[in-house]
């Protein structure tokens, strides 16, 4: 039995798999099963009113999970599925509480990994699947991440090699008039609004999204050591002041440094916000417990760099002004 086949019947059987996806690797149970998607919970440490995004095949298995479904729906998913963008629609009957979180929606993504979309595609159903790690954690990009995370207590890890992407799907909600902007993510918010002639709606600026969906904790994505953002002037101060109390200090930075300073490790980030949200994960992993601070500057504020602001805003410690 190859490793398609067997994942096939581990979760025909109510078991877990981890899988592969261009964002991140996800933790994936039959979602139409609940004892199986409590599984995922268990594992995790997720709260159970933390609803799972499903993932499907492709735009023909909508109308199993959705009901009710929009336009802009359909012409979101015809643009960008496969894809990183997870539309947030009005559940069908048969999608289970365990899944939503008891909320009367559901979110829906097709992704675009060959091996997340050949193992949906002979699967034949949805599957649940929130990141494969630690509730609240820093997101996995490898197969070695998750088994990092969980060792043996998930039956199977599918290896499709590094996410190319790196950060999660953005979430998008269709259940009303006003389509919103929950997560920024894979997919560039102009782009959505390319497809649907208006613009989004942006949850932090409107309060009275009123939904639940991944992801949008104050606190996620976060490495076990503290992470500073700020300027790089200030975090040079603030290497110092924490290099002279004996603490193993890593500044990550974009901007130049013409000369080491002893005692500090420093290590130079990406200048592009693509390639900045494909390695940033694994960075995290990567240091985690290594050093006692990890100090960041932090990245441009312009549009292209809106996911991974978001998710270094979640997985900071503290922020210099």
């Amino acid at each position: 039995m190859n490793q398609l086949d067997h994942a096939v019947a581990l979760l025909r059987q109510g078991e877990l798999v981890a899988i592969p996806t261009e964002t991140v690797y996800g933790l994936a149970a039959d979602a139409a099963n609940p004892n199986a998607v409590a599984k995922i919970f268990a594992l995790k440490g997720r709260p159970s009113d933390h609803p799972l995004i499903v993932h499907i095949a492709g735009t023909e298995q909508l109308d199993d999970w959705a009901v009710d479904i929009p336009a802009d729906a359909r012409r979101l998913a015809e643009a960008f599925w496969p894809g990183p963008l997870t539309l947030i629609l009005k559940r069908h009957p048969r999608v289970p509480d365990a899944v939503t979180g008891g909320q009367d929606t559901v979110g829906l993504r097709a992704p675009a990994h060959p091996l997340a979309h050949a193992l949906l595609t002979q699967f034949g159903g949805g599957l649940a699947a929130p990141s494969a790690n630690r509730f609240g954690h820093v997101s996995p990009t490898t197969a070695q991440h998750v088994l990092d995370e969980f060792g043996e207590s998930c039956p199977l890890v599918l290896d499709g090699g590094a996410s190319p992407v790196g950060v999660e799907s953005t979430i998008v909600s269709l259940i009303d008039d006003t389509p919103k902007l929950l997560r920024p993510g894979g997919i560039a918010r102009e782009a959505i609004e390319a497809v649907l002639g208006h613009e989004l709606e942006h949850h932090e600026s409107n309060k009275t999204a009123k939904i639940r969906a991944s992801g949008l904790l104050d606190s996620h994505y976060a490495p076990r050591t503290p992470l500073i953002l700020g300027p790089l002037p200030q975090l040079l101060e603030e290497a110092g002041r924490r290099l002279a109390d004996g603490e193993r200090v890593l500044l990550l930075h974009r901007t130049a440094i013409t000369a080491s300073i002893d005692g500090i490790t420093q290590h130079t980030l990406a200048q592009t916000a693509q390639q900045f949200a494909s390695e940033l994960y694994a960075l995290l992993r990567q240091h985690d417990r290594q050093y006692d601070i990890l100090l960041m500057e932090t990245p441009p504020s312009s549009p292209e760099w809106l996911a991974v602001n978001d998710r270094l805003k979640r997985a900071a410690t503290r922020r210099l002004p």
